[in-house]
């Protein structure tokens, strides 16, 4: 992120505005803390005005952890190091005519340039996909599971989930580094060099989900610092119908057979760091059959009622 002036080696903070927009958007001191390379208490520092200028590096990583643009947190014309001319407002209305001149020409001689050469640059990346259950009972907790597949030299990356406003992550493994269920945002940070392929977390759904109603999960990741390059969506399953019928069951026919059993078993597998009910859907899976209990918010079993015989039809006479 850039303003219309090049930034100064070393820039004044605007300590109220960096508080001000880390607390709209509902983001722990920690959280920005891990983006940014710095402490906590680096953090507070900066929030309270104890040191007013930080280096021009520092302050794009946090407009980066903000999700805003730079402007937004210095202030306007202060910057030490800067030669007296560049903090004069006369100076830029006088001369910024120039200077976006110099820049096209710039842009327009190394365009031709580095093309070729720019298409030949590796994009480091990483490709995410999520599976979740084909239905969510009002109050039933569900299983989510995101399978990561970074390249090769990827240096670190954050993945948000946004689920249902009135959902609830109760838990998560790895735990998220970032949590708000008030508007439904998970964030996690894999920090660089760790080997993390899969993140896993249980959802609670909102007791008061409308029944035939389709619900959506959504999430990106962000790779590369400093806004380098652009949220990547994740792939795979996005969509649920809100309805009585239990996670494992694929078909809606309130029963658990063997096939949709098998399946149960490797995303148990999977979920591995978060504790999901087994013994609770073996007991669905002996039964036969199972019913939404709504009041208890859980699946109960039940025994599955054969079909009634059809008399056969009298045999036809030989006469």
């Amino acid at each position: 992120m850039t303003m219309i002036q090049p930034l100064p080696p070393n820039v004044c903070l605007d300590s109220s505005a960096v508080r001000r927009i880390r607390e709209d958007k509902k983001l722990t001191q920690l959280y920005v803390s891990k983006v940014v390379g710095v402490t906590t208490d680096t953090i507070s520092r900066w929030e309270n005005n104890r040191y007013p200028t930080v280096k021009r590096e520092n302050a794009l990583r946090l407009a980066d952890a903000l999700e805003v643009d730079v402007e937004a947190i210095v202030q306007d014309g202060e910057a030490e190091g800067a030669p007296a001319a560049e903090t004069s407002s006369g100076f830029r209305r006088r001369y910024r005519w120039l200077l976006a001149v110099a820049v096209l020409a710039a842009l327009s001689v190394s365009v031709f340039f580095w093309r070729d050469r720019l298409q030949e640059v590796p994009q480091v990346g990483l490709a995410a996909d999520r599976w979740l259950p084909q239905f969510a009972a009002p109050g039933s907790v569900l299983p989510v599971r995101i399978h990561l597949e970074p390249d090769a030299g990827l240096k670190g990356f954050i993945l948000r989930e946004h689920f249902p406003v009135g959902w609830q992550l109760i838990e998560a493994n790895p735990p998220p580094s970032s949590l708000d269920n008030e508007q439904g945002t998970a964030r996690w940070i894999v920090k660089p060099g760790e080997d993390r392929r899969i993140i896993a977390y249980l959802v609670k759904v909102d007791e008061q989900a409308a029944v035939g109603k389709t619900v959506s999960l959504v999430g990106e990741v962000v790779v590369g610092p400093e806004g380098r390059s652009k949220p990547v969506s994740v792939r795979g399953s996005a969509q649920m119908a809100v309805a009585p019928y239990h996670w494992a069951d694929l078909n809606g026919d309130q029963r658990i057979d063997d096939g949709e059993m098998l399946l149960a078993s490797d995303t148990f597998e999977a979920m591995k760091g978060v504790h999901l009910d087994w013994n609770q859907l073996e007991k669905i899976w002996d039964s036969g059959s199972y019913q939404w209990d709504a009041p208890a918010d859980r699946f109960v079993p039940a025994k599955s009622v054969p079909p009634p015989v059809q008399d056969s039809p009298p045999a036809a006479s030989g006469r």
